[in-house]
């Protein structure tokens, strides 16, 4: 049986695996029942079919640019209609105004353009400190307590979507990369490969090299030509 592993795309491989498990699992092969290199493959087959085509992010980051939007346009409002009315003095809430903007100020008045996780933890403290009960009540004789709200609950929002989508890039970094995983899923091919082609001879193995050695070289002809190399392994 003549193979060169390295040579088949990922895609090839990875079919050539599940066809070789499926033909040893029919129940006439009953020699590699419980086999331990059988079951090798196995294992590390599932693995790497799990990893070999993920992507690397989630995927969700036109989400957090909504959450973030939903935001940005409230806190927005709220620093307008606070400028109105500070640089208005012939208005009521002057006095009222300019204390809250200059709250706003302390956390910095472009905090909607900061990265992310600066804005959200800025825009956190600058919440805590306006849902004191004397700015409170600055902001309900402003009429905006329901600008408020908005903020607070697209911050909310944002913050669980953000920590969401981190712990999943995290969970998809940590997984083994494809091609580490390739080279062991390889490896474990191989020597089950190996171990078919050596047992040719005996009583219950003929049938299974076989069909397996079809399978090996459809993998092999669906690989597209090139340079050769010293790679191929071959056996009798």
């Amino acid at each position: 049986m003549k193979f060169s592993l390295t040579a088949l795309s990922t895609k090839d491989l990875a079919a050539l695996c599940q066809r070789t498990m499926i033909i040893s699992e029919e129940p006439a092969f009953t020699v590699v029942k419980d086999n331990p290199l059988l079951g090798a493959l196995k294992t590390i087959y599932n693995s790497y079919d799990e990893v070999y085509s993920k992507k690397g992010f989630s995927g969700k980051g036109p989400l957090l640019v909504q959450g973030d939007d939903n935001r940005d346009k409230p806190f927005g409002a709220l620093k307008s209609i606070l400028l109105g009315h500070a640089r208005a003095t012939s208005s009521p809430y002057s006095k009222e105004a300019r204390e809250l903007y200059t709250t706003i100020e302390k956390y910095g008045l472009d905090l909607n353009e900061y990265k992310y996780a600066e804005e959200t933890a800025q825009l956190k403290k600058l919440l805590e400190e306006l849902e004191r009960p004397e700015n409170k009540t600055k902001l309900a004789h402003l009429l905006l307590t329901e600008v408020m709200t908005q903020i607070k609950t697209a911050q909310d929002d944002f913050e669980k979507l953000f920590n969401s989508i981190a712990g999943e890039n995290a969970g998809l970094h940590l997984l083994d990369s494809a091609s580490t995983m390739r080279k062991t899923l390889e490896v474990n091919l191989r020597s089950y490969l190996t171990l078919v082609t050596a047992m040719n001879t005996q009583p219950g193995w003929r049938e299974l090299h076989a069909k397996i050695e079809e399978a090996v070289k459809a993998a092999m002809n669906s690989k597209p030509s090139g340079p050769k190399t010293d790679t191929t392994t071959e056996t009798k």
